[in-house]
């Protein structure tokens, strides 16, 4: 069984979540609708979602799609957070996880699926939070090589702008000789060039 190494992306992420400084939660992201705070409860709720989906662990109604309100950040959320990108990692490299359907809120997808999904919206949020908030951003180029697959296995949805923080918007034109990375962000949505300051 073909298994998903979703660890260096996830420690890559941990490490933006840990850098996070009380004043970057107000900071816009690449996600329209989502501060820095509400992005990181989001990357927290989706961990929980994407680990009970490999665990093939039903949430019950309480976990449907991942939040996105920072006002639910606790004190400690850095580890917490950090934690649960760990532990989401940790619960794919089990071969099981991949074998049949499973869930991860409200959708029901297969495990190999579930996997590329959880990966993509670990990569491209990390690089969110990352350029959110002016932190380095270290990637994997077989993760960036893996969610590019996924990401250009979709269409692009028609007209209007990057959507709340799902995978994915109107691609962005991105040159054929700009890093992985990049080419990346561009095919998901997002402007490779995006600032704060916009």
């Amino acid at each position: 069984m073909q298994t998903i190494d979703l660890a260096p992306a996830a420690s890559a992420t941990a490490d933006v979540v840990r850098g996070l400084t009380d004043d970057d939660l107000a900071r816009p992201t690449p996600c329209p609708a989502y501060t820095v705070a509400d992005l990181v409860d989001h990357v927290g709720g989706l961990c929980v979602a994407f680990t009970a989906a490999a665990r093939k662990t039903p949430l019950g109604e309480e976990g449907g799609a991942p939040s996105g309100d920072g006002a639910r950040l606790e004190p400690g959320f850095r580890d917490r957070v950090a934690g649960a990108l760990d532990e989401l990692a940790a619960a794919w490299t089990d071969p099981a996880a991949y074998e049949g359907m499973t869930q991860a809120g409200p959708v029901q997808l297969p495990g190999f699926v579930a996997a590329q999904v959880a990966l993509n919206e670990v990569v491209v949020h990390g690089w969110d939070l990352a350029v959110a908030t002016g932190q380095p951003y270290a990637t994997d180029p077989t993760a960036v090589a893996t969610c590019r697959g996924f990401v250009d296995s979709f269409e692009p949805p028609e007209g209007g702008a990057a959507d709340d923080g799902g995978l994915f918007g109107p691609p962005v034109a991105v040159p054929d000789d700009a890093p992985p990375l990049h080419r990346l962000v561009g095919a998901a949505g997002r402007d490779p060039h995006w600032t704060p300051a916009g």
